[in-house]
Order: C-alpha cells, then sequence, then structure tokens
C-alpha cells in the first residue's frame, strides 16, 4: 500500500474526496466527513480507518495495527505499518470505512451522492423580455 494507490482507491468511492489537514495529513472524506487518514511525513502510524465494532476488535488483536489514536473510542484502527493488511483486505475495509460514515448521512445528502444529476443547460426564460410599453394618448 502506497499513497498513491491509497488515493485510488479511496476516490473511487462515491463522492469521496481528499483533503490535506492538520499539517501533513491527507484525509479522505465523504461530504465532509472523514473515513480514512494516512500522515504524508514519517510518523508511528501510516494508515488510520474507521471499523466495526467488530472488526475493530478483531483487527486491533493483529500485529501492527493498533486503536488509532485520538479516534480510538470512535472504532478506528491504525496500522502501524504499510503492509499490515493485504491490499484486497485493507480495500474491503476502507470501502466499509466509507459505508459506515456514508450511512450516517442526511438521506438527502446519500440521495445526492448515490445519483448525482449532470448539469442542465440553462433553459431559456419563456416569459419576454421587459419591454417599455408605449401608451397612445
Amino acid at each position: 500500500m502506497d499513497v498513491e494507490w491509497l488515493r485510488k482507491t479511496c476516490l473511487d468511492f462515491p463522492g469521496a474526496t481528499e483533503q490535506i489537514q492538520w499539517g501533513s495529513d491527507l484525509l479522505f472524506k465523504v461530504a465532509g466527513k472523514m473515513f480514512a487518514v494516512t500522515p504524508l511525513e514519517p510518523a508511528p502510524v501510516c494508515l488510520s480507518f474507521k471499523a466495526s465494532p467488530e472488526s475493530f476488535a478483531e483487527l486491533t488483536e493483529r500485529a501492527d495495527i493498533i486503536p488509532a489514536p485520538y479516534l480510538a473510542r470512535a472504532q478506528w484502527v491504525a496500522l502501524q505499518t504499510r503492509d499490515a493488511l493485504p491490499p484486497d483486505e485493507l480495500a474491503r475495509l476502507l470501502r466499509q470505512s466509507y459505508d459506515m460514515v456514508f450511512a450516517k448521512l442526511p438521506k438527502k445528502m446519500r440521495d445526492a451522492i448515490s445519483n448525482p444529476k449532470p448539469a442542465a443547460p440553462k433553459a431559456r426564460s419563456k416569459k419576454p423580455a421587459n419591454k417599455k410599453r408605449r401608451h397612445g394618448r
């Protein structure tokens, strides 16, 4: 797993965006809500993401995976090495993280992300242009 693989994987999710925050951390968000974060400079962890309560318990028992600093109370895990998980499993867990965050968004926002409408061309007004009327005297 490297940053380019991570970017491609996360940005393939509907409505996903990326943002640099807190100095040098690359955050992946949906509708402004974070679902994964990776530092762009050397750090004790290389990736953090939200996990289900079951996955959180299972993952944190594995080597090189710990409760995420500052985010563990919200069921986030942190990878201490880039190869702590195989790419296919990591991609699945990132999608689960995205899905959990997405599910908590308001329905209107979820619908807008799920069914984006292409920008429609501006329709011409059917009203005639305002013209000064001449009043006959």
